[in-house]
């Protein structure tokens, strides 16, 4: 099963609405639908464990922090964000991470919420 973080983001917010207004024309059906945004889910999951390589360093304040079904979340006030020459400051940032068990081990996932 893969996370659907993603879902809350533009691309799956997106991608919801044209299944929702596939669904009204009656061009789908809602289990098609369905089918579809668990495959979104698998992929984006592969694709950004499997491509992306960046690494950044995070520090701030930490305001709470919760683990709960393996994912964890935390809330940081007064963040920066370093990549190699790039900075950025934010007020506020949640951050959550998903530990993924796969077939040769777990890895852990992660997203961001400003």
């Amino acid at each position: 099963m893969s996370y659907q973080l993603y879902r809350n983001t533009t691309l799956g917010h997106t991608l919801q609405e044209s299944l929702d207004e596939l669904i009204q024309c009656g061009q789908i059906t809602p289990q098609l639908a369905l089918k579809v945004l668990l495959q979104f889910d698998k992929a984006i999951n592969n694709a950004l464990a499997s491509r992306v390589k960046n690494r950044i360093q995070v520090k701030g304040k930490l305001n709470t922090y919760r683990f709960c079904d393996n994912v964890w979340t935390f809330v940081l006030n007064n963040c920066e964000f370093r990549e190699v020459h790039e900075f950025a400051k934010v007020d506020k940032v949640k951050i959550v991470a998903c530990t993924d068990f796969i077939q040769l081990g777990y890895r852990s996932l992660h997203t961001a919420e400003v």
